[in-house]
């Protein structure tokens, strides 16, 4: 009977060492990677004398970051900026046109392939446009926003639609308003698939400023990181062309983190994809 007793608390705690030991894994295998990878990279610059204006070493990458930080820093910052505008304009306009379309399918017919359209475009081929009719902050603010703004709208759309249709009909015979069905039903059905959008608009709404920015930078202006990244290409200066994509990465991989954990808090209490990551 004692062992019997006791087999589900072992049970229990050989389940804990292993989800411990996972986490260990996937935080210590990626940066074991990410060493491996640099010491190669070093070892193949050193020893075939690779010039730096070819292929920089880590060393010099890592040097050239430490002594242009301020002007790469603040350019990170102008770029962070319209990725997280671009972001809250596509996330309340994707939201907002998703109730609008489940509220009609006369909009949702009317409007939809429009939003399809402007997703399947190009960014690179709708920047230059962009940057002749509005001014240049303004022009790259918006391709921030075409690009995020699809995912957060057919996200969206699929939640809301996915509401269990027996609980639509239970609201409707308890006499509900649909203004009450949205708000109490369907908008907390369809948070994690917004949620869900919005990871997904993140990185996209950083690619969308980069792009602009680029695309800003040929013709002379721009402030931001990806202009940065153009102006070392025209000038050969690989190593700082190097040290200003790192940051862009990190800036991306900061970006979808902050979501996830976003997600996270809002669902942890109540729903099974948030609950299944703390058992």
């Amino acid at each position: 009977m004692t062992a019997a007793r006791k087999s589900p608390l072992r049970d229990g705690a050989t389940a804990s060492r292993r989800m411990t030991s996972d986490r260990r894994l996937r935080i210590l295998l990626p940066g074991v990677t990410l060493l491996i990878g640099l010491a190669l990279w070093e070892a193949v610059v050193f020893v075939n004398g690779i010039p730096p204006y070819v292929l920089p070493a880590p060393t010099l990458v890592a040097q050239t970051l430490f002594d242009d930080w301020q002007p790469l820093s603040a350019s990170l910052l102008v770029t962070l900026g319209t990725t997280i505008q671009g972001l809250l304009l596509a996330f309340g306009g994707g939201v907002a046109l998703a109730i609008l379309f489940n509220q009609s399918r006369l909009v949702e017919y009317a409007f939809y392939p429009y939003a399809v359209i402007l997703q399947v475009t190009p960014v690179i081929a709708i920047a230059p446009l962009l940057l002749i009719y509005l001014p240049q902050p303004l022009a790259v603010l918006a391709c921030a926003w075409i690009v995020a703004f699809f995912p957060v709208l057919a996200n969206t759309t699929l939640g809301l639609r996915s509401v269990d249709h027996n609980l639509v009909d239970l609201f409707t015979l308890y006499g509900a308003s649909r203004l009450q069905t949205l708000l109490r039903l369907k908008l907390p059905a369809a948070l994690p698939y917004m949620l869900e959008g919005l990871k997904i608009a993140g990185g996209l709404a950083l690619i969308g400023a980069v792009v602009a920015e680029i695309a800003a930078g040929s013709a002379g202006a721009g402030s931001g990181l990806a202009y940065r990244i153009a102006e070392s290409g025209y000038r050969l200066d690989i190593p700082r062309m190097f040290a200003a994509l790192i940051l862009l990465s990190v800036a991306g991989v900061v970006v979808f983190a902050a979501l996830s954990l976003l997600s996270y808090l809002v669902l942890r209490r109540w729903h099974e994809s948030a609950l299944a990551e703390e058992s």
